[in-house]
């Protein structure tokens, strides 16, 4: 288990005592301060998942909740058999909460939810039915959004519009928690910062199906909303980081070389600029910044050259000391081992 997970479950499947990996749903429930709102979500919730007919789990993260969330799901817990908690030992972050519920998910299907009751789980059939026609990501779409309009809405869709437009990933409402998404997608995944909202971007860069559909929303009913406009900045700086892992992981001397290249022809253009202003306008050498700018860009140059060689070696590291390799295979055909 994972170093910062307090090793506690609260609940155990009693529908499947004894198997580990005998689950065909894992709801994940990452929950930070809705002591209020959890006993109805989890009545929801349960009422909808029992008519799937399916083997379930309900996964509740407490990530280090301040109020008494922790108390109101061990409670539940011993009225819900299907709900397994994660008790936090202080708050990490909706990422890491959703890391965790996939490190100990057991379904074939996750399907991960807001805690708040603005995430309707009557859409979590529809969901699951996207899945089994073939796709591998279903991502929500709060059509009809019940936010703030300024402080809300509109920050989400500029920040919606430029992670489709940077990623080629176009989806509407890549904040939508309400997402589903097959186990395979998700097991070699790790993820930091607030980048639980771009995985469908990894899961299509690594060749996954993803689709989106509308799913209903509702107004807050108890409590406060944790997320603020500084979130956006948060996301497009990961974005940029994904972009980066995604387009030259395994070449970073590419962007490094590349910058170092032009900073070093950008220096031989100043001093070249330098030298002539010296024959044709008589200006000193003394006189003129451009040959200080232009020993600078020749050493930016240099660094960002031999940083990229550095981070070659690195790379080629990670790859080796882990045994991985840098691509993904989706199926093998006629491989099985000879006699």
């Amino acid at each position: 288990m994972s170093s910062i997970v307090q090793d506690r479950f609260t609940a155990v499947d009693a529908a499947q005592p004894g198997i580990s990996h005998a689950i065909d749903l894992t709801v994940i429930l990452p929950v930070y301060d809705e002591e209020e709102s959890l006993p109805t979500l989890l009545d929801r919730l349960v009422r909808v998942l029992d008519t799937l007919q399916c083997r379930y789990e309900i996964l509740a993260v407490n990530d280090g909740s301040k109020d008494k969330s922790i108390v109101v799901l061990r409670a539940l817990a011993q009225n819900y058999p299907q709900l397994r908690v994660i008790d936090f030992r202080r708050n990490y972050g909706q990422t890491a909460a959703l890391m965790a519920g996939f490190d100990h998910a057991r379904g074939e299907i996750i399907v991960t939810l807001d805690a708040d009751l603005q995430n309707d789980p009557d859409d979590i059939p529809a969901m699951i039915a996207k899945i089994r026609e073939g796709y591998d990501v279903v991502s929500g779409w709060r059509a009809n959004r019940k936010d703030a309009a300024l402080s809300r809405n509109l920050p989400s869709w500029a920040a919606n519009f430029l992670i489709s437009k940077i990623s080629g990933v176009v989806l509407r409402d890549y904040g939508c928690t309400l997402k589903a998404y097959r186990r395979d997608v998700m097991s070699d995944m790790r993820l930091y910062g607030e980048m639980h909202r771009l995985i469908p971007i990894y899961a299509s860069w690594m060749g996954a199906k993803v689709i989106e559909m509308p799913v209903r929303h509702h107004a807050r009913q108890f409590g406060q909303s944790k997320y603020g406009l500084g979130r956006v900045f948060k996301v497009l700086l990961d974005l940029t980081v994904v972009k980066f892992l995604e387009t030259y992981l395994v070449k970073p001397i590419y962007v490094f070389g590349g910058f170092g290249l032009l900073a070093i022809l950008a220096s031989f253009g100043v001093i070249g600029l330098a030298i002539a202003l010296k024959l044709f306008n008589g200006t000193s050498l003394i006189l003129t910044p451009l040959p200080l700018l232009s020993a600078m860009l020749f050493l930016i140059g240099c660094i960002s050259i031999l940083m990229g060689l550095l981070a070659e070696m690195v790379m080629r590291t990670y790859f080796e000391s882990q045994g991985r390799r840098p691509y993904l295979v989706r199926e093998r055909v006629n491989f099985q081992s000879v006699p």
